[in-house]
């Protein structure tokens, strides 16, 4: 279950009001607005916290998002792009999320590089759809795994960071 800290962030991520998906013209515009405005609070909020982790954009019309997201581990910040392509059947269904520089590299992946939300997220997205937006994927779904992931790839020296890997090569 998630710590009160969780809890109380989360609680701030307005809940989406819109229940329309991509292929739906006529409403899918008002979800990506609702979208956006979720996403900028969530950063907001993480920046006054001092634990901004994540940039998010996405193509014109909201169906296919990019980004970065970091982990500092030690002192030293892990970067790595994301991506994911909204599902038809969104919001009903989650996105994947998708880190592809991690593809391969640790059993709670899919091929491509999606990481597996399907034990603990999943459950909590159904029975929050459709209220939950990307702001909640990010907040419940990418950052608990990057922070439960990320320090075990680190520490099997299957992720080295970028300076690391520089003077290794000198």
């Amino acid at each position: 279950m998630a710590d009160d800290a969780t809890r109380r962030a989360v609680s701030q991520i307005p809940l989406l009001r819109t229940h329309a998906g991509p292929r739906d013209r006529a409403l899918w515009p008002q979800r990506l607005k609702e979208e956006y405005q979720a996403l900028i609070q969530f950063v907001e909020q993480n920046k006054e916290a001092d634990n901004d982790w994540f940039r998010l954009e996405s193509n014109a019309d909201g169906t296919r998002w990019t980004g970065t997201c970091w982990f500092i581990h030690e002192l030293l910040r892990y970067e790595f792009r994301l991506e994911f392509d909204m599902p038809v059947t969104y919001p009903d269904t989650a996105p994947e999320v998708a880190v592809p520089e991690l593809d391969g590299k640790t059993a709670k992946m899919y091929r491509g590089g999606k990481i597996c939300l399907t034990d603990h997220f999943a459950p909590l997205w159904a029975r929050n759809a459709p209220r939950f937006g990307l702001a909640h994927l990010m907040a419940l779904g990418l950052g608990p795994w990057l922070a439960v992931e990320v320090p075990d790839l680190i520490s099997k020296g299957l992720v080295v960071h970028k300076e690391c890997q520089r003077e290794a090569a000198e």
